[in-house]
């Protein structure tokens, strides 16, 4: 859950910002803001924790390596996309079914008790799984579509 700092912190910031330099909260801004940030930051994490998270995909994908970078660069442009008042309900439909298949790396992470940072498996399994990750999943979606859908 320490990543979700970087949504409600950014998100934070962006109101204080709002109120500050233009006089009102800016909550739609605000929120896409946070989400840009908060997928931004975990897109460079792509290029950072590459082994970690080739291991993290199932056995039958191929092509691994060109599957975390590929993601990587996804993440950072739906971070853009978001901040694109244009882009950003797109973006932000196509960030909640990334959300959705990305899932299926944390169940195979979670089974296999996959540590990203370290490129093992001496990870937390399962209790990350259910305790940490379903939860920032749920919040992730549900922010993505009332930030870039619902309020847009």
């Amino acid at each position: 859950m320490k990543l979700l700092t970087i949504l409600f912190a950014t998100f934070i910031l962006g109101l204080l910002g709002t109120r500050i330099f233009q006089g009102d909260w800016n909550f739609l801004f605000s929120g896409n803001l946070g989400m840009a940030a908060f997928i931004i930051f975990t897109g460079l994490a792509h290029f950072k924790f590459q082994k970690g998270m080739a291991m993290m995909m199932p056995e039958f994908i191929p092509g691994k390596m060109f599957w975390v970078y590929f993601t990587g660069v996804l993440e950072i442009a739906a971070g853009i996309g978001l901040m694109v008042p244009s882009l950003r309900e797109l973006t932000a439909v196509l960030l909640i079914i990334f959300y959705v298949l990305v899932f299926i790396a944390n169940i195979n992470s979670s089974r296999k008790n996959i540590n990203i940072f370290k490129a093992d498996y001496s990870g937390p399994g399962m209790a990350y799984l259910y305790k940490e990750r379903i939860p920032m999943q749920v919040i992730l979606m549900v922010w993505t579509w009332y930030f870039g859908i619902y309020l847009n």
